[in-house]
């Protein structure tokens, strides 16, 4: 899958832990990937170090990681390959871990900050285009 108008792989992996945030977290992260931001990829593949999921984190162009808290467990897995990645952390977009409603509205929210940071990434490298995010 292309990532943003490089025609790179853009891989996606979310925190799915058992909190508000870690459910936002994979909700976001199975969005960003229906709607084309990128390809989401299987943290518990990378985590069991199964040889083929370390190779495609360590093989990708970018590596999206989204977790809930700053306990920050999917950068963890990803950094453990020697894999570079892009972090978010919802409760640094100001959601509260244990008193954040899981809807389609805070859902929505957090992948356009990340689109939109995706975007602001894209411009600097001087892409030539603009983001197709």
């Amino acid at each position: 899958m292309s990532g943003c108008c490089g025609g790179g792989t853009r891989l996606i992996y979310a925190c799915s832990g058992c909190s508000d945030v870690g459910e936002v977290a994979d909700r976001v992260g199975r969005k960003l990937s229906k709607d084309g931001f990128g390809k989401m990829a299987c943290l518990a593949g990378v985590g069991a170090q199964i040889s083929g999921f370390v190779e495609s984190a360590k093989g990708s162009d970018e590596n999206i990681v989204i977790d809930g808290c700053p306990v920050a467990c999917a950068k963890k897995v990803i950094e453990h390959t020697g894999a570079v990645s892009k972090n978010y952390i919802l409760t640094e977009m100001g959601l509260t871990k244990g008193k954040t409603e899981v809807t389609n509205e805070v859902i929505e929210l957090v992948c356009r900050k990340i689109n939109m940071a995706g975007a602001s990434k894209e411009k600097t490298k001087g892409s030539g285009g603009g983001c197709c995010s």
